[in-house]
């Protein structure tokens, strides 16, 4: 593949920027926890959405998407490390155009 190939993203499947600071995270005291760190509970991350097929429906580009990141499919394009999913991978949608159909809560 030559560095100006197109991508297209076929069927429900989405394609995520990875966030490089996803994983270290602060207490509230301000102590640096380490993405090695072990947690009792599972953790879901949030990422942006960057390509979507034609069959995805809840999703465009621009949306930030909640997934489990256990559960992902890395893919390294062009130097940048993407996440591919299924749109049904995906628990939620945070975007402004959802305005109308908020459960009050905001990021």
């Amino acid at each position: 593949m030559s560095d100006k190939t197109p991508i297209k993203m076929l069927h429900d499947r989405i394609l995520v920027e990875v966030d490089r600071d996803a994983g270290e995270r602060r207490s509230t005291g301000g102590i640096v926890i380490p993405a090695t760190a072990a947690m009792g509970a599972k953790r879901l991350a949030w990422s942006k959405v960057v390509a979507v097929g034609p069959q995805a429906r809840a999703v465009v580009i621009g949306d930030q998407v909640l997934f489990d990141p256990e559960d992902k499919s890395e893919v390294e394009v062009h130097g940048e490390t993407y996440v591919v999913m299924r749109e049904r991978d995906v628990h939620a949608v945070a975007a402004d155009r959802l305005g109308d159909e908020s459960t009050g809560l905001y990021l």
